[in-house]
């Protein structure tokens, strides 16, 4: 078969067959990154055709048969040809078993040292694009939607969850259980997941009845709160708020580690980064709830209607981050709303500015564009129509297109409908022109008291202290606005006068977490008279204001450094461990301070490169590292395997580090010298740039 011939029939497949079901039974082998099945396919014939393709990266097919009976096929990398005269309206069953060492879209984390506890090893999916026939022989477009339904054989002290209901679950041997999920509806193969670990979990439940099951590792069973906090708040807030029911049965939440992305919304199983597990301290700074509620609205937008093609990608990803804004809004309030718009303008206007503005309606759109010009044109949009019709539009949108491909001109078509509106010019303005409508953007967020009060504020940063000291002070009256006593504090940097200290004076006894955190951050240098006020800043329930604070405090005050050191000594921070890494740092260089604790501090540092942990944790351990020029073999080591890691930020950053190791000579040997008991994948980068 020629390579034009096969690509004619991919491109052509779902226009000629409609794959109504697939049943999957999946064997995993994770010690050997291997997975084999038998996949059983319904499919109606729709045209006749002498062949039909199934997407299956680099796969060995064997015993295929349709309708009970051998069939010809032919195989390339891309999947398997199906040989046959099939007539229109035919129903087929088609059969098959495969076998296949994915190349991506499973990672097996931690599977490969057995000295790893079992508590650390995962295996999970991402499908995003056209990843799930690396796994799964699937159809790789999104107009192709089928009921999957799935089994999976696992090792058997393991918790494996899927899409679907989780109808059984059965030990099959000592070493085996098998584990059955069952779909009712419809969806795009992009949207198949599975992940497993050693996970408990806890279920909620919505008002409505829906099951929200949310998973956690034992170890961190005190984050299960904070993180997943307002879970069922948000799920009953979306039914209100969009007019259609949740639209699966059941509906996941599991976290895992080294994931590529925050999250990804698989058909009810949002698979999400293990870094966004917080404590109660740490959801202050940063927290798993816009995720949460963005994933969750992709169940609607993007998994119940689903796009045609990438040009219409912001009906997924401006959906679900408007919803997910308006689901915050009704936590934490309007400001926080309107300031989230903000911020999001700011950074489309900088960027129409400088000539990178990108319309919506392109398959070639940045992240900004899809995801914050989307939620921007859908704001506009509410503003423009009503809510009581953007409401009704959205709801009808959702009813007539459930489970079906969309265009933006269906939704469009629908908001005409439900507001009695001509939207043709709201499309040229916002969809299809590449500049970013700030004005317009600027005269909706002027309907906010609070962001009209912010600009006002904003307007007087190159007005003298003393021409605005009365009118900085009274923001600073209790209580105060988190965003505007942040910019009040932000003004103050570089100023020292009694203007300014009787100010910060004010802020610091506002007792407001974050006008107490832009304290921390940009109070360039710390007066004798402050010093007790940002020591208190240790205090603070801030992990961020904690580690801005010791390093600021520590640098400051070299009689106290040790002080310092003894109070922050069993914080760890955030999940990358930020404080307790600084903490190792400044340790490490504070002569005075447990000098005999000097290698146990350096080999923990050190230890925290290593490929078993996060890669967040590794990433600020190579940074620490890097800024004492204290990297060992075994830290090289682990530099070098980050070069091919799985997630491409980290990947890049190692690469970023290793090329600044090379210039150094003395690395560069070491670098040569450790590489030479790698595998040559880890080592292929530093042969690459030693080599050019």
């Amino acid at each position: 078969m020629s390579f034009i011939h096969a690509q004619k029939i991919r491109d052509h497949q779902v226009e000629r067959f409609d794959f109504q079901k697939v049943d999957a039974h999946l064997k995993i082998d994770p010690s050997r990154k291997k997975i084999e099945g038998n996949v059983l396919y319904k499919i109606e014939v729709l045209y006749p055709d002498d062949s039909l393709f199934i997407n299956g990266n680099n796969m060995h097919f064997e015993n295929v048969q349709l309708d009970g009976k051998s069939i010809d096929f032919l195989v390339d990398t891309e999947g398997i040809y199906i040989l046959h005269d099939f007539k229109a309206n035919d129903r087929i069953s088609l059969s098959l078993n495969y076998e296949v060492t994915p190349k991506k879209a499973v990672y097996f984390i931690n599977w490969n040292d057995p000295d790893i506890a079992e508590e650390e090893r995962q295996v999970w999916t991402q499908g995003q694009g056209k990843y799930t026939s690396s796994w799964l022989p699937s159809i790789d477009d999104m107009n192709e939607k089928a009921e999957f339904d799935l089994s999976f054989e696992f090792p058997v002290s393991y918790e494996l969850i899927a899409n679907g209901e989780n109808i059984s679950s059965e030990i099959i041997n000592d070493s085996v259980r098998l584990w059955k999920f069952n779909m009712e509806e419809p969806m795009s193969s992009y949207l198949v997941g599975f992940a497993a670990g050693k996970y408990n979990s806890k279920t909620k439940t919505s008002t409505s009845g829906i099951e929200i099951q949310n998973y956690y590792l034992p170890q961190d069973s005190l984050l299960l709160e904070p993180t997943y906090r307002h879970s069922s708040e948000i799920m009953d807030f979306f039914e209100q708020e969009i007019g259609i029911a949740y639209p699966w049965a059941n509906y996941n939440q599991i976290p895992v580690r080294d994931f590529l992305y925050a999250g990804m919304e698989n058909t009810g199983t949002t698979i999400f980064s293990e870094s966004l597990m917080v404590d109660s301290i740490g959801y202050h700074d940063q927290n798993y709830v816009n995720v949460n509620a963005h994933e969750l609205a992709h169940q609607w937008f993007g998994n119940l209607v689903t796009e045609k093609s990438g040009k219409h990608h912001w009906l997924h990803e401006g959906f679900a981050t408007y919803y997910a804004l308006l689901a915050e809004k009704e936590i934490f309030g309007e400001d926080y709303f309107y300031w989230k718009l903000y911020q999001s303008a700011e950074v489309l206007k900088e960027l129409s500015d400088s000539g990178k503005g990108q319309k919506l309606l392109s398959s070639t759109g940045s992240s900004s564009t899809y995801y914050q010009k989307g939620a921007w044109a859908l704001h506009i949009l509410r503003e423009k129509v009503g809510e009581e019709a953007f409401r009704k539009g959205i709801k009808s949108y959702l009813e007539t297109y459930a489970f079906k491909n969309v265009e933006t001109d269906n939704f469009l078509a629908e908001m005409e409908v439900a507001s009695g509106m001509d939207l043709t010019q709201y499309k040229t303005d916002w969809l299809e022109q590449s500049a970013f409508k700030a004005n317009q953007s600027l005269n909706a967020l002027r309907e906010s008291e609070f962001i009209k009060s912010y600009l006002e504020l904003a307007a007087l940063r190159e007005t003298p202290l003393e021409s605005k000291h009365e009118y900085l002070d009274k923001i600073l009256d209790f209580p105060v606005n988190d965003y505007l006593g942040q910019e009040v504090v932000y003004q103050l940097a570089g100023e020292n006068s009694d203007l300014s200290r009787s100010l910060y004076k004010k802020a610091f006894e506002s007792n407001n977490l974050y006008v107490r955190q832009a304290i921390a951050t940009s109070m360039q240098t710390i007066p004798q008279q402050f010093q007790s006020s940002y020591e208190s800043l240790l205090d603070d329930e801030s992990y961020l204001t904690i580690e801005k604070a010791l390093f600021k405090l520590w640098e400051r005050f070299p009689q106290k450094k040790v002080d310092y050191l003894k109070k922050t000594r069993n914080i760890d921070g955030f999940y990358n461990k930020n404080v307790r890494m600084l903490w190792l740092t400044l340790s490490l260089v504070t002569a005075e301070f447990e000098p005999e604790k000097t290698s146990e501090y350096f080999e923990e540092l050190s230890n925290y490169t290593n490929p078993s942990n996060p890669f967040e944790i590794r990433e600020n351990a190579f940074g620490y590292l890097y800024q004492l020029g204290a990297f060992n073999e075994a830290s090289l080591e682990s530099l070098l395997m980050a070069t091919d890691h799985h997630a491409y930020r980290f990947r890049d950053f190692a690469r970023k580090l290793l090329d600044e190791l090379i210039a150094n000579e003395e690395y560069r040997e070491k670098l040569i010298n450790v590489s030479a008991d790698l595998e040559e994948k880890h080592s292929r980068y530093l042969n690459s740039k030693i080599s050019s």
